[in-house]
């Protein structure tokens, strides 16, 4: 062999050495993504009620995520209005309703003119339950559905809710399962959409299954602390409760006491127990739904104990599920995000009496004088086919016929309705999608879907109740920000207070970085900075 080519040998040998020591060098700064993630929605979380109860918690569940995790206190919804649904939806696929199309927990079918459910699909039977589901009206993907398709579908995606339409839009479209618990039945539940029952659900329903448990169960304060405790202005402490669940809504009621977040602690337990969830190196998820409302949707001024032990009761099943996951994957292999629905149960107590304005906004009685005002202009006619909630749905096919022109009806239905009493705005299809972004419009218009919205948005003044008869609709109106967090926790996570508002659909893209997936296909946010 000639000395140049021994050199050339030598040299190759060489370089080969360095570039396979460089390869078992691990990037500066790289970690592996989290073998868990778990979303925790919790319905109607507030966080002024949040740190008022603090005396009342244990360490090991709110306390330690807000000291250990990453707090952005000023949260905010997308859109209005907002509901579960749309909250559930735009947390899960990155976006609004102007986008994934959940409008709100109802819908109005615009063939048959009557209310539908956002997750109602009749071509899918339910599992334990009569009611047949799926998240066909789910327009876009979510964070589960991403993360099957980057892991050739061997992730597990797995869904725990105490109502249907939590559990389907945070398992998405891919999910492994979705199960809530059935109001009629009181059985964990599913659709055949996703394939049979978990086996882990069928034990949970055969040994100690919700309608099990709440025979002959009284729900108290769990402890003399909260029964002596008050926080609220209505008064000090007041006689304790005693709820008893019994009747044909007893199974309701169940889900709006505190007693739920247990039930739903104890599946995830079972979850995390029965299978390898968090186990390999692909990540794997878990979303979690908890109840932080009043019971039976009281406000807080006729039911304070219960919403304090509510409180209390949901701080235990965070304790539980953080102990369980971090038996099962290890805290710092898990990334944990809390956050809320952002709404609230609303006050119901006659405000005329403090001289406070206000009023009474008939939606029946609004659509038959803006109808005959129509017939007035237009000739005889419907032009309202119907409404949902303050949303008024023109006849199109009637429009067409009499060869009208939409922008003129449009604007001559927002003339009228800006004159009645207790209209505060209107907002026409044609200014949502084509009037100029400001700042006020911005979150009616994310919450506007072509497809299933209506023609008319009423924007009603706050203070004021709007009823409709027909549909049973009674609601007094606020405008005021409730305010909630989201908190990021474990895994690689700095912690901290953060106080920049931040909209909720940015936790998608956040936890899609961490499992080094792809956002949602409709999620246009950058991650936050989490660690």
């Amino acid at each position: 062999m000639d000395n140049s080519r021994h050199r050339f040998i030598v040299s190759l040998l060489a370089v080969l050495t360095t570039l396979s020591a460089a390869e078992a060098i691990p990037t500066a700064g790289a970690r592996p993504a989290p073998k868990l993630v778990v979303n925790i929605l919790v319905d109607r979380l507030r966080s002024d009620y949040l740190n008022a109860f603090l005396p009342l918690y244990g360490e090991d569940g709110f306390k330690r995520l807000l000291n250990q995790g990453l707090v952005y206190s000023q949260a905010e919804s997308t859109a209005l209005p907002t509901d579960m649904a749309t909250a559930a939806a735009d947390i899960a696929t990155g976006t609004s309703a102007s986008d994934h199309g959940i409008i709100g927990l109802r819908r109005l079918d615009r063939t048959t003119l009557r209310p539908v459910g956002c997750v109602d699909d009749k071509n899918f039977t339910g599992t334990n339950t009569s009611t047949a589901s799926s998240p066909q009206y789910l327009a876009v993907s979510t964070i589960g559905d991403e993360l099957k398709a980057a892991t050739e579908g061997k992730a597990l995606v797995y869904a725990i809710a105490p109502f249907r339409e939590a559990a389907i839009l945070t398992a998405g479209h891919a999910a492994d399962g979705a199960v809530w618990i059935d109001d009629a039945t009181g059985q964990w539940c599913s659709t055949q959409y996703y394939g049979a029952m978990p086996a882990w659900v069928n034990v949970r329903n055969s040994t100690a299954s919700p309608a099990m448990q709440i025979k002959g169960l009284t729900w108290k304060p769990s402890s003399p602390l909260v029964g002596n405790f008050s926080y609220f202005l209505s008064g000090g402490m007041k006689r304790p409760f005693s709820h008893k669940f019994v009747g044909d809504e007893r199974f309701r009621l169940y889900k709006t006491s505190g007693l739920v977040n247990e039930e739903v602690a104890r599946l995830a337990e079972q979850c995390l127990s029965a299978t390898s969830i968090g186990t390999d190196a692909l990540t794997d998820y878990l979303a979690l739904t908890l109840y932080a409302g009043n019971f039976n949707h009281r406000p807080a001024s006729a039911a304070p104990m219960e919403l304090q032990d509510t409180y209390v009761r949901l701080d235990q099943a965070l304790a539980k599920i953080l102990a369980a996951v971090e038996q099962k994957v290890g805290l710092d292999n898990t990334l944990f995000v809390l956050t809320s629905t952002g709404t609230e149960d609303e006050e119901n107590e006659d405000l005329n009496k403090y001289k406070i304005p206000g009023g009474t906004f008939d939606v029946k009685r609004s659509v038959s004088l803006l109808n005959m005002y129509l017939s007035a202009v237009y000739g005889q006619g419907q032009y309202i086919e119907s409404c949902l909630g303050t949303q008024l749905y023109l006849d199109r096919k009637l429009l067409e016929r009499r060869q009208l022109n939409l922008s003129n009806v449009l604007e001559h239905i927002q003339d009228f309705l800006l004159q009645l009493e207790g209209v505060k705005d209107v907002y026409t299809s044609q200014r949502l999608l084509q009037g100029a972004w400001t700042p006020g419009i911005n979150k009616v218009r994310n919450g506007y879907n072509p497809r299933f919205s209506g023609d008319v948005y009423i924007e009603v003044a706050p203070g004021w109740r709007y009823v409709n008869a027909d549909t049973h609709e009674n609601q007094l109106v606020r405008a005021s920000y409730v305010p909630f967090p989201i908190i990021f926790f474990g895994y690689s996570v700095v912690a901290g207070q953060i106080g920049t508002p931040v909209t909720v659909d940015y936790i998608a893209p956040t936890l899609s970085q961490a499992m080094r997936i792809r956002a949602p296909n409709a999620c246009k946010l950058a991650p936050l900075k989490i660690n």
